[in-house]
């Protein structure tokens, strides 16, 4: 269950869920606060919390309010895709066989039905990156995984509206945005690793951070490139999963 308070001028929804640390998030393109938090946090914590976000939180509202709305996909010939960080242009193929995504090196060619709407059309492309991601996280795994020092028993990708990544600590259960196809290859590994991290501390502390600086050094970068990257807007929380 969710409420809006008021907190040093700011509009807060506020959600009690069973977690241990508070977490906030701002949401594009109006800048929308939320905080997580655990049950039966006192609410002086709470705002106190907030009130130490404060200028973080305004600092991204002022980043999302100087952005250009994103222009809505219509998944027509001419519109810009992005595919690894890089941006190809969409051409769209009408076709009697099976849908299916080809790509060149400066398009990505969509095959479908002339009569495909452009749900239909979306769905093939989504289609198209997941099976690109699945192709490339068992690899990422074997080779991050005893680097980490920690195995993940299962994974998978899904659309996540809030997050890059998450794990599930108690399955040793790794999940995947499927946005991060659009992203830089490195972004991916810098996930992958972070989630992976996650099983030897579930708080993003001192420790965590530690770790994070231990087995894989330059994932500020990849942090950072996951966030600044032009392939549509993010919400920015207290980190990336």
């Amino acid at each position: 269950m969710s409420k809006t308070i008021q907190i040093g001028g700011l509009a807060v929804e506020v959600v009690r869920k069973a977690i241990r640390t508070m977490r906030v998030t701002v949401y594009p393109p109006e800048g929308r606060v939320r905080v997580a938090v655990p049950l039966r946090l006192p609410e002086e914590t709470l705002h106190q919390f907030v009130l130490s976000r404060q200028d973080w939180i305004k600092k991204h509202q002022a980043r999302f309010a100087a952005l250009p709305p994103p222009a809505a996909l219509t998944y027509c010939t001419g519109e810009t895709h992005f595919y690894q960080g890089r941006p190809y242009e969409l051409r769209v193929h009408a076709t009697t066989s099976r849908p299916r995504v080809v790509l060149t090196e400066e398009h990505l060619d969509l095959h479908v039905a002339e009569s495909a709407t452009a749900e239909e059309r979306a769905a093939v492309l989504s289609a198209w990156y997941r099976a690109r991601l699945k192709e490339q996280i068992p690899a990422l795994l074997a080779h991050w995984e005893p680097i980490v020092g920690a195995r993940a028993e299962a994974w998978g990708v899904k659309q996540m509206r809030t997050r890059w990544g998450t794990c599930n600590i108690g399955a040793r259960r790794i999940w995947l945005s499927l946005e991060l196809a659009k992203k830089p290859p490195g972004c991916l590994a810098y996930v992958v690793v972070h989630e992976l991290v996650h099983l030897h501390e579930r708080l993003h502390n001192a420790r965590f951070w530690g770790l994070m600086d231990q087995f894989m050094p330059d994932w500020r970068q990849h942090k950072a490139a996951l966030q600044a990257n032009p392939t549509g807007q993010q919400p920015t929380g207290d980190d990336a999963d």
